[in-house]
């Protein structure tokens, strides 16, 4: 099993940024995504979740209107839109094949003007 993150950065805050984690070796459509953050001095978070069929989402308040996540099944990807960021943002955002404990290395999201 693998799960790669990709699409982190430096933006100024109020921008957008869009994570991509690309995931091989199990059969993608039958489990969900979860997108999880480790903010500096704090233990590692969801950020956002979606189901393995990809129609049902969760969000904490914490990401909730801003970020949207999403799973394409033929592509083996799924995607976490992120908008109107802000400072508190910043974090290393990891995906985890939910249920499991198959996760990412992680990409790091840097909010910052």
């Amino acid at each position: 099993v693998q799960l790669v993150e990709s699409g982190g950065g430096l933006v100024a805050p109020g921008g957008s940024l869009t994570l991509s984690c690309v995931a091989s070796g199990y059969p993608f459509s039958q489990h969900g995504i979860s997108w999880y953050r480790k903010r500096p001095g704090m233990a590692r978070e969801l950020a956002a979740w979606v189901s393995s069929s990809g129609l049902n989402t969760d969000y904490p308040d914490s990401t909730k209107g801003r970020f949207t996540v999403a799973k394409d099944n033929g592509k083996n990807t799924a995607t976490l839109q992120m908008n109107n960021l802000k400072p508190e943002d910043t974090a290393v955002y990891y995906c985890r094949r939910s249920g499991t404990e198959d996760w990412g290395r992680g990409t790091q999201v840097t909010v910052s003007s």
